[in-house]
C-alpha cells in the first residue's frame, strides 16, 4: 500500500479517459506498454479493459472493493431472511429486560472521576505510610497541601455529592406546585404569578428552574414507557449485515443476543457470518491456498453469487492477497476530479475538465 501511494504521488495524473467503457480503458493502457501492475475494482468494464489493454500486467483486485462486494452480498442474504430477522427482534423484546443496560455517558464520566479520586487517595495513603510530610505528598500527587490535609482528616477522598438546588423559599410550596402541575398548569411564568398570591417572595427564575426539572422528569418517564412498549429496535438490513461481518467481541451485548436469536431461526446466516469472517482474514493475510477452500465452502451458501464473481476474477483476487497494491490513491484523485467538476457546476465539457485537472497535477 505504501509502495503504490508513493508511486502514484510521483506520477500524479497521466491522462483522463473520455469514455467509461472497456474499449477506452484497453486503448489507454496500450499507449503505456510498460505498465506492470493494474490495481482495479471488479467492475466488468474495467476488468475487461484492463485484461485486454495490459495482458502481461499483474491484475490486482482492490481490497476495499472486495469488502464492499462482500457487504452487498451480506445485505442480500439478510433480505432473503426478513422473517427470521423479525422473529429475532420479537425474541429480543421479551429478553430485553434481562439484559444489562448500557451506562449513560454521564454515569461513566462520574465513575471514571470516582476511580481517579480513589487512586489518588490510595497514593496519598501509601506516601503517608512511608513517612512523607504533607508538603512532599502534595508535590508528588499534584494537589494542594490543603486538599491533602482535608482528605487525611476525613479519612478518605470526598464523594462530591451534588447538593440539592431546591430553594429554601420554595420548599413550603412544593406540594402546591405539584398539584398545579398535575392539573395542567406547566408554564413557569403562570406558576410564579399564581404563587405570589399565596405569599411567595422568591424570584421567577427559581420557579422556572423548578418547572424545567419537573418537565425533564416527565420526559424521562415518557421515554422509558415508550421503550418498554416498543422493546428493542430492529436493526436495518445494512446494520444487520454489519453485525454478521464483525467479530463478537466488536459488538455490544444487545447485538450478540440478537444474533443468537437470528442464528437459531436462520442457521444459513450463521454459516454466512463464518464465511465473511474467514474472507476478511484472507485479505489481511497472504495465504492464497485458503482461497480455493473458501470458494468451495461458499459455493453452496447465501453468498454463492459473490463467490462466483471471485472465481471469475481469481487471479486478481489472489493478487490482492499476495501484494499490497491498492487503488486508494486513485480514489483520492477521483474525488479531486469530482470537486473540480462541482466548481464548474457540472457544465464544463470534457476538454476543459481535462485541461484543468492536468494543469493542477
Amino acid at each position: 500500500m505504501e509502495r503504490s501511494s508513493a508511486i502514484w504521488s510521483a506520477i500524479a495524473f497521466v491522462d483522463l479517459l473520455p469514455d467509461r467503457n472497456a474499449d477506452s480503458v484497453a486503448g489507454w493502457l496500450r499507449r503505456y506498454p510498460g505498465i506492470q501492475v493494474v490495481a482495479r475494482d471488479r467492475a466488468g468494464l474495467y476488468a475487461d479493459g484492463a485484461r485486454r489493454g495490459a495482458p502481461d500486467a499483474v491484475q490486482v483486485a482492490d481490497r476495499w472493493h472486495l469488502l464492499r462486494g462482500l457487504g452487498d452480498a451480506l445485505r442480500e442474504a439478510v433480505g432473503r431472511h426478513r422473517g427470521a430477522v423479525s422473529a429475532a427482534v420479537k425474541s429480543m423484546t421479551g429478553t430485553q429486560a434481562r439484559l444489562p443496560p448500557a451506562a449513560p455517558g454521564l454515569a461513566r464520566l462520574r465513575t471514571g472521576r470516582q476511580s481517579a479520586r480513589r487512586e489518588r487517595w490510595e497514593e496519598i495513603c501509601r506516601l503517608r505510610a512511608q513517612g512523607h510530610p504533607v508538603s512532599h505528598i502534595a508535590g508528588l500527587t499534584g494537589i494542594s497541601q490543603r486538599t491533602v490535609q482535608r482528605w487525611l482528616a476525613a479519612g478518605g477522598e470526598p464523594e462530591h455529592i451534588r447538593p440539592s438546588s431546591t430553594s429554601h423559599l420554595l420548599a413550603p410550596y412544593e406540594d402546591w406546585l405539584e398539584s398545579r402541575w398535575q392539573a395542567g398548569c406547566q408554564v413557569g411564568q403562570q406558576l410564579w404569578r399564581d404563587l405570589k398570591e399565596h405569599g411567595y417572595r422568591g424570584s421567577r427564575n427559581s420557579i422556572a428552574r423548578w418547572a424545567a426539572r419537573r418537565r425533564a422528569r416527565d420526559n424521562l418517564q415518557t421515554t422509558a414507557e415508550q421503550q418498554t412498549r416498543t422493546g428493542w429496535k430492529a436493526p436495518s438490513r445494512r446494520r444487520c449485515a454489519w453485525y454478521l461481518s464483525r467479530d463478537p467481541g466488536q459488538i455490544d451485548a444487545d447485538a450478540r443476543a440478537f444474533l443468537h436469536h437470528l442464528y437459531a431461526r436462520a442457521p444459513e446466516l450463521c454459516t454466512v457470518a463464518g464465511l465473511a469472517a474467514e474472507f476478511i482474514a484472507l485479505l489481511d493475510g497472504n495465504d492464497v491456498t485458503r482461497l480455493d477452500r473458501w470458494l468451495e465452502q461458499a459455493a453452496d451458501s447465501e453468498v454463492a453469487s459473490f463467490a462466483a464473481g471471485i472465481a471469475r476474477d481469481i487471479d486478481a483476487v489472489k493478487g490482492a492477497i499476495t501484494t499490497r497494491w491498492t487503488t486508494s490513491p486513485v480514489e483520492g484523485q477521483i474525488n479531486r476530479v469530482k470537486a473540480i467538476k462541482r466548481q464548474m457546476y457540472g457544465r464544463a465539457d470534457y476538454q476543459l475538465l481535462r485541461q484543468r485537472v492536468l494543469l493542477a497535477a
